[in-house]
């Protein structure tokens, strides 16, 4: 952690770090992790209390050791509303500084141009400006889409292009942060589910089309533009499909449940992700039956595995991760052709790493993980040195 250019703040970052980090952690653990003597801990939370960013309450006594209380975010402390942009629909919810957002408002959204969301989520944000006022510090927002320098630029599944969200925001006072929904599902999964203690973690989802990032020391890698972890659309899959994003070959068309579509001769899904559950279901069935063999539906799941666990063994041998991270339907489609998917990605790495191949975990924080790194995003900044500084300078005036 950087040393803080304002005094007030030495130490008060470390403890709200310790807050996000581990929602509900006592002043005497916050200060052991921290390496803070009991006296230097309670002035710094006395410090924060003031600030109304933190509240204490008594911890249950255990062992002879001094009594000590539990941290938790002020009742009238900064607050992040959050939203995702999925493929079927959007849900906004509102973080404290624990980083756990509550959903407020969920709606399904139509087929058309990705402009018609911007309305009904301002309605909510707005809402949300009335009842918290100064409280609310940032909107941050997920998206199924690719976001370069800040702005939604393309969503290939569904079919949107260039879109401006800068009209979901109530007022120009509040800071608007837009990541992809993978990449903030990898940052959650990175620093609080299936790859905490990782240093390096590959986070790879499978929903409709495939999405990802590379998380070192708890920071996304997402290039100079932002748009890093597309790897959905790298060629890895049928050179003669030609993605809804433009490329050809794309992995993204060979891993979700439009490929199931596909190897079953259906027509494409509305609902991919719907179709691919509809599918993993029966073919884990027929597998569990002793009917596996010669099931089209599990035939087309051993398929789909196959060419997912490839892909993995690639970005495996060329990141180096210490974990992999699979969330959507992936764990689902390795769990229904396990045999398939392990075989095809010992086989596509390394001949070195075969021995002790990289771990595969599925991931911790299920559909919420988007959600949970959006508001992980905001409360970044509204809790970085300057987002203090303002948030002070806020209750002094």
């Amino acid at each position: 952690m950087a040393r803080p250019r304002d005094a007030r703040w030495a130490g008060a970052l470390g403890i709200l770090g310790e807050v996000r980090r581990t929602p509900g952690v006592t002043r005497a653990e916050a200060a052991r992790r921290l390496g803070l003597g009991s006296g230097s801990a309670t002035e710094i939370t006395a410090r924060l209390r003031g600030l109304d960013l933190l509240d204490e309450i008594p911890a249950p006594v255990v062992g002879r050791g001094r009594p000590t209380t539990r941290l938790r975010p002020s009742p009238r402390g900064p607050l992040v509303a959050v939203v995702e942009v999925r493929y079927e629909d959007w849900r906004c919810a509102i973080s404290e500084i624990d980083g756990r957002p509550v959903t407020v408002a969920a709606r399904r959204h139509g087929r058309g141009g990705g402009e018609q969301i911007v309305p009904p989520i301002a309605e909510v944000l707005s809402g949300l400006r009335s009842r918290y006022g100064r409280r609310l510090r940032a909107v941050s927002v997920a998206v199924a889409g690719a976001v370069r320098h800040g702005r939604l630029v393309q969503a290939a599944p569904l079919e949107w292009g260039p879109t401006d969200l800068s009209g979901m925001v109530p007022d120009d006072a509040l800071p608007l942060l837009i990541g992809n929904d993978a990449t903030l599902a990898g940052l959650a999964e990175a620093r609080g589910g299936a790859g905490v203690r990782a240093g390096t973690v590959l986070h790879l989802t499978v929903e409709v089309g495939l999405g990802g990032v590379l998380v070192v020391g708890g920071v996304p890698v997402v290039g100079a533009g932002g748009a890093g972890g597309e790897y959905g659309h790298m060629p890895f899959g049928d050179r003669s499909v030609r993605c809804l994003c433009g490329a050809r070959g794309c992995w993204d068309n060979d891993v979700d449940g439009r490929a199931l579509a596909r190897h079953l001769g259906a027509p494409p899904p509305e609902d991919p992700r719907a179709f691919a559950y509809e599918v993993l279901q029966r073919a884990a069935a027929a597998n569990a039956a002793g009917q596996g063999e010669g099931n089209a539906e599990a035939d087309a799941v051993r398929r789909v595995a196959r060419a997912l666990a490839s892909g993995i063994a690639g970005l495996v041998n060329a990141h180096d991760p210490d974990v992999v991270t699979l969330g959507g339907v992936a764990p689902l489609i390795r769990a229904a052709a396990e045999e398939e998917f392990d075989a095809a990605y010992l086989d596509g790495l390394m001949a070195f790493r075969r021995a002790d191949p990289i771990p595969l975990r599925a991931v911790a924080l299920g559909d919420e993980g988007a959600l949970i790194g959006a508001a992980a995003a905001g409360l970044d900044l509204v809790l970085s040195e300057s987002g203090l500084n303002d948030w002070a300078a806020d209750l002094e005036a």
